[in-house]
């Protein structure tokens, strides 16, 4: 089965989750990226928060991007998601050798920002300090201290023998502003030792894993839609990225009069500008 979210409302709407089965997604981005297999869990776990926050977007064209920088030798990480379940991303250093559970080590010390391009003149901004570099954690963090939402994150990435992906998913719960205090704490005993991938491993969908958790309160499934790695780039696309490199430097490239190549940070896509194509580029930013 492809990746899917789920989004819907528990306990009489004192809660809203969203979860996610985000196996392929993750197993194309180790793919695109030859991640070793610790950058694979920490940029799988990124790109299904990622994912699940876009669910979270309210109109179509709403673009959600969390960037962390960090000292480990992972380096750093970038992942954009859209509201349709679509989501990419990349690592600066894709080839950490570490055990694959050593996510919080490959991070270390570091700052997660989270970019909202809701269609205001400017995006939103909230910016955390890692709390565990565990990505989980520190999403549960953000929401609680830049959005003031109590919400609760899981994220997982298990691999198989041959370091690709076996499963991957997450949910992100979040308690709406009457969650009554009885609730509240019986959420907080039934989190503590609850494993979202753990439960996927015994081969339980997301739908089962979600009424497991919430099992003597009613669920209510609102919609499912797709999930998946899309990269959305194009030569002009691609050509703003070089216009924004600054006349001094596309008048250098052209003095080189060798056609120049730029690569897709997401998918690795080859675009190449010839001198007269750089030429005419220059030449519009003159006008």
């Amino acid at each position: 089965m492809s990746d899917y979210m789920i989004r819907g409302m528990a306990a009489n709407n004192q809660v809203r989750f969203f979860a996610c089965n985000s196996t392929e997604t993750v197993e194309k981005a180790r793919i695109t990226h030859g991640t070793y297999p610790v950058v694979t869990n920490a940029l799988g776990r990124l790109l299904t928060g990622a994912a699940l926050m876009g669910a979270m977007c309210k109109n179509d064209t709403d673009v959600l991007t969390i960037r962390i920088q960090c000292q480990g030798p992972i380096q750093g990480m970038l992942v954009t998601a859209d509201s349709k379940g679509n989501v990419k991303g990349y690592v600066s250093e894709a080839d950490v050798e570490l055990p694959a559970k050593d996510v919080a080590k490959a991070i270390d010390l570091g700052v997660m920002s989270v970019i909202k391009d809701i269609g205001l003149k400017e995006p939103y901004v909230g910016q955390t300090h890692l709390v565990s570099s565990e990505i989980a954690q520190d999403l549960t963090y953000y929401f609680v201290t830049s959005e003031q939402i109590p919400s609760s994150v899981a994220l997982g990435v298990m691999l198989n023998n041959d370091a690709s992906v076996s499963k991957a998913g997450g949910f992100i719960i979040q308690l709406m502003p009457f969650a009554e205090d009885g609730l509240i704490t019986d959420l907080e005993n039934r989190l503590k030792d609850f494993s979202f991938t753990t439960l996927m491993e015994k081969g339980m969908d997301i739908e089962d894993i979600i009424n497991t958790l919430f099992e003597g309160y009613d669920v209510v499934f609102t919609d499912k839609l797709p999930c998946a790695y899309v990269c959305d780039c194009s030569k002009d696309r691609v050509e703003k990225a070089v216009i924004s490199m600054g006349k001094a430097e596309i008048a250098s490239m052209i003095e080189d009069n060798e056609p120049v190549e730029v690569v897709c940070d997401f998918c690795h896509t080859k675009y190449t500008f010839s001198p007269e194509e750089l030429m005419n580029i220059l030449m519009s930013q003159n006008r």
